[in-house]
């Protein structure tokens, strides 16, 4: 009798360590896939932020290059170089979109996206805004410079963001 006891409590301790290997690999398996889960949602988070970040990026450099579109049209006119490009100082700044040849007085309204291209005329409301700011100014060297400020502002999950750049124009012509 003693051997069949023997043979009864050693089965009854192997399958308690088959139990208890079945809860530490579930515990294991289950803290694996949570984990990997939290690292697609910061991922999936992430991204949206950059896109948002890249795209706000593009629009400011837009709007730096539609100040020097102005600038350089001026100049083919034989225009004064700053024609268009005063009574944008801050904080009341002005906008413009790609097709517009002169700076109106800042409204606050979104830019729309129509055809892959962000203006204010048609188009579907994106979550951006964009400001440009136009203060003339005087170098160290004593050149007449424009000191042009373009910021692109956009909420995302309940807070604003501010992607601004900065360019000194000169009239080098």
């Amino acid at each position: 009798m003693k051997s069949e006891d023997m043979k009864k409590k050693y089965q009854d301790i192997q399958s308690a360590f088959t139990l208890i290997e079945v809860v530490i690999a579930t515990f294991i398996l289950v803290t694996g896939i949570m984990g990997a889960f939290a690292v697609i949602q910061q991922v999936t988070a992430y991204v949206s932020t950059s896109s948002d970040r890249l795209i706000a990026a593009y629009l400011t450099q837009e709007g730096i290059e539609i100040v020097r579109n102005i600038r350089d049209g001026n100049w083919l006119k034989n225009f004064d170089w700053k024609t268009g490009l005063t009574g944008c100082e801050a904080p009341l700044g002005c906008e413009a979109d790609y097709n517009d040849r002169s700076l109106t007085s800042y409204g606050g309204r979104y830019l729309k996206l129509n055809d892959r291209f962000y203006n204010y005329n048609s188009g579907a409301d994106t979550k951006f805004k964009r400001k440009i700011i136009v203060t003339p100014a005087i170098d160290p060297d004593g050149a007449d410079i424009l000191k042009v400020v373009v910021s692109v502002e956009w909420k995302e999950k309940g807070s604003f963001k501010l992607f601004s750049a900065q360019e000194n124009l000169y009239n080098w012509k």
